[in-house]
């Protein structure tokens, strides 16, 4: 399908038709280039620029290379991971995150809320405290958040008072909660008490909440996911992979293209550009990709520099010794497909990594 589309973009840009038929062109083209991605509408641009959150940055930086391919298909959980910022703003430590973006296909396979711990106070007098307890809550009544019944018991652990940086907490119930039941969602109380639950007034432990604190350490809410977008495995293939159609140059002459018939089934650039195609706006890594793909021809007897498949070495014999009418010679196609990872800002400039089978051609082959 991508070749396809691939096509369709490269028919707008050299053919020359009316405006009104480029324009129709480009936007089929852009419009099946969204549903390789899963999307019906690209997402608005954030309307100021901002920063991504640098766990979303630094967890691309993780599973993919610069150029967005993936390093390893079994590093990260699902296909999907999804950021979400605190929408209360509130020096309490009482958080609240819109859900709405996460589609209803999408299984939610774990949910971490992240918290960004302050250096603590200094404690005077002769008693200091070297830990404290940490608990994170499920708020099921709104107006009565303190109460027993008003509240569920998601994690709690103690966390020290010497250090600074992140605290991750699991919260996976609460969120199938809400996105099963989205008025269900009252969001989440954080409290901090002594060892064995006393309280500390003040407590020595405080997280980077309120407006006060800089984007990168404000409370997010880390969803991974799986939309269940899953491609088909190619048999020789390290990676999940599909069928993938390579996309013809338009404008050759005859003797060019007999010319490609010529040459061996080899593997040659592809580029995708998003910001040629308008998508720079929203998407944040990478800029492009090459996508590559297969040209070349399949001539008998297929040596294994062409990596046949047994069904491709009898297709060409069979052609090769004209035993069967209409029996074409076999065609140069990827037989090893990786999949791209992209970071993106969606409609509610929630920052998503997303993860995309079959969008690279690795290696070609005769089948």
């Amino acid at each position: 399908m991508l070749g396809t589309v691939l096509l369709l973009l490269a028919l707008a840009k050299t053919a020359c038709p009316s405006p009104a038929s480029v324009a129709s062109q480009r936007a089929e083209a852009l419009k099946k280039l969204l549903e390789v991605f899963g999307m019906e509408d690209p997402p608005a641009p954030p309307t100021h620029f901002k920063q991504p959150p640098q766990y979303m940055v630094d967890l691309f930086n993780t599973v993919a290379n610069a150029d967005g391919v993936t390093k390893n298909p079994d590093i990260l959980e699902g296909n999907t991971v999804r950021s979400f910022l605190d929408k209360t703003h509130s020096e309490e430590m009482r958080f609240l995150f819109v859900l709405s973006s996460v589609a209803k296909n999408e299984k939610i396979l774990t949910a971490e809320l992240h918290l960004f711990r302050l250096w603590p106070r200094v404690t005077e007098g002769p008693k200091r405290h070297h830990f404290c307890q940490v608990s994170v809550y499920q708020v099921l009544e709104k107006d009565k958040p303190d109460t027993p019944e008003g509240k569920k018991l998601l994690a709690a652990r103690l966390v020290s008072l010497q250090t600074s940086g992140w605290e991750v907490f699991a919260i996976t119930s609460a969120v199938r909660d809400w996105t099963e039941d989205e008025s269900s969602n009252q969001g989440l109380l954080v409290t901090v008490q002594g060892l064995g639950g006393s309280p500390l007034d003040p407590p020595p432990l405080q997280f980077a909440s309120g407006r006060g604190h800089h984007e990168s350490k404000k409370p997010m809410l880390v969803l991974f996911t799986d939309d269940g977008r899953r491609g088909a495995s190619l048999p020789t293939a390290g990676f999940p992979g599909g069928s993938h159609r390579s996309v013809p140059k338009l404008g050759r002459s005859r003797s060019t293209r007999s010319l490609d018939r010529l040459q061996p089934c080899q593997r040659h650039p592809l580029s995708v550009d998003f910001e040629e195609i308008g998508w720079s706006g929203w998407i944040i890594s990478p800029r492009g990709y090459n996508a590559f793909h297969c040209k070349g021809s399949c001539p008998f007897p297929l040596g294994e520099n062409m990596r046949p498949t047994n069904h491709a070495t009898v297709q060409s014999i069979i052609n090769a010794l004209k035993l069967s009418e209409g029996v074409s010679t076999p065609c140069c196609v990827p037989d090893k497909l990786f999949s791209i990872n992209l970071l993106y800002f969606d409609d509610d400039e929630n920052v998503v990594l997303k993860q995309y089978d079959d969008m690279v051609a690795g290696s070609c082959g005769c089948h």
